[in-house]
């Protein structure tokens, strides 16, 4: 048997007045994760559990097959273990966004999603000018990057997602508690680094966002994870965009594949994904395929963007995966889902049980089958499943019958 699961970050939603009352998932065009959802079982999965925050590293350590509860320490020393940066026990990484601020609030929790060579200068130039002996910066992708402070510093620090606080003033969000002047000095002092950078000039000249300050959240030490063939017997890859998840890979003892064109974003290159996961099963048993559009256009609160990333999902990732699953010579089952929701309501993500459907092409018996017509939040209600803890999902997946 080989495994894909297909994710699609953030794609589940709440019903919009713009769409008649419907969610992004019933009103955009999806044949492929319909069809998967009417030939095979469906139900809903608990991805958050009820003492985290709803975040993707929760959401897809669950979806990986990691209890948040057993192995979850923090969203950055994840991203650190992708961009191959060793921490040291007393090191604590951060994520470190870059933001744009205007009218002491902000306004883009991507600053426009500058480009990574952008990016890239602008991280080099903060690590120049406020680096220290206890602080340090690395380049990611796009606006994600990491700092590590060390000897435990801010391991205790309370931060604040910066794309919950969109349109809000970020004197009332700075960190706080134990080092947190420490860390809301060093965002103010990247303000002033930033401001007149040459980058960000031209950034302003071209009317793009400009990357005006940093934002540190999503902190934690290094995690131990047992490696994922010894967890489930099976041997397997990770293709995604984001540090995020390389480095759930990386801690999982997965592949990580890299595909040139994968950005996070709208404009990611679906075709070499779909092409490197393919390519990837005649190797191994199991790749997981992630994709970010959706989430990012649901962050942006844009219906349209939201539409065209799970449009885009369905069309360039599910339904040639789905077509080389009934034209392989072996068994293949496929799990579809997003990790959250992140309804375009609220901008961000929330804990509400996302659908799921699983399709086996080996299975030609109608007892197997929920017949439900559509993947959405409401059908997925009503299948066989019912509601599941989502880092049971793989051992059901290689254990099913």
């Amino acid at each position: 048997m080989k495994y894909a699961v297909l994710i699609g970050d953030g794609m589940a939603d709440y019903p919009i007045e713009e769409l008649g009352g419907k969610t992004i998932l019933q009103a955009a065009r999806t044949p492929a994760m319909d069809y998967i959802a009417a030939h095979g079982k469906v139900g809903l999965a608990k991805t958050i559990p009820e003492e985290f925050s709803p975040g993707s590293d929760v959401a897809n350590m669950s979806i990986l097959g990691y209890d948040p509860a057993v192995y979850y320490s923090g969203r950055a020393p994840l991203e650190a273990g992708s961009m191959g940066v060793a921490l040291a026990p007393d090191d604590v990484a951060f994520r470190c966004n870059l933001i744009t601020i205007e009218h002491g609030r902000i306004k883009d929790y991507s600053a426009g999603h500058i480009s990574s060579e952008e990016a890239r200068i602008l991280i080099e130039t903060l690590d120049a000018e406020l680096s220290t002996e206890e602080l340090s910066f690395y380049p990611g992708i796009s606006y994600r990057h990491l700092m590590v402070a060390r000897k435990n510093l801010g391991a205790d620090t309370e931060c604040t997602p910066p794309h919950d606080i969109t349109g809000k003033k970020i004197e009332e969000y700075l960190p706080e508690g134990k080092d947190g002047d420490f860390f809301s000095d060093i965002i103010k002092k990247s303000m002033i680094v930033l401001e007149m950078h040459p980058v960000n000039l031209k950034r302003i000249e071209e009317g793009k966002n400009p990357a005006n300050s940093i934002w540190v959240w999503g902190q934690g030490y290094a995690p131990k994870f047992t490696p994922f063939q010894e967890l489930y017997g099976k041997t397997g890859a990770i293709i995604s965009a984001v540090d995020l998840l390389k480095g759930i890979g990386v801690y999982a003892g997965l592949d990580v594949i890299e595909v040139e064109g994968a950005t996070g974003y709208l404009d990611t290159n679906y075709e070499g994904k779909t092409s490197a996961a393919i390519e990837i099963l005649k190797a191994r048993d199991l790749v997981f395929v992630h994709v970010e559009a959706p989430d990012e256009a649901g962050h942006e609160g844009s219906i349209d963007k939201k539409l065209k990333a799970v449009e885009d999902f369905d069309n360039r990732i599910v339904a040639p995966i789905l077509k080389h699953a009934q034209a392989s010579d072996e068994p293949f089952t496929i799990l579809i889902l997003p990790d959250h929701p992140t309804p375009i309501s609220v901008k961000t993500h929330t804990r509400d049980p996302i659908p799921f459907a699983v399709y086996r092409t080996d299975n030609t018996d109608s007892d197997g089958i929920d017949g439900i017509q559509t993947f959405d939040e409401d059908s997925a209600k009503k299948g066989s499943l019912g509601l599941v803890k989502a880092s049971d999902l793989v051992k059901m997946l290689v254990t099913a019958k």
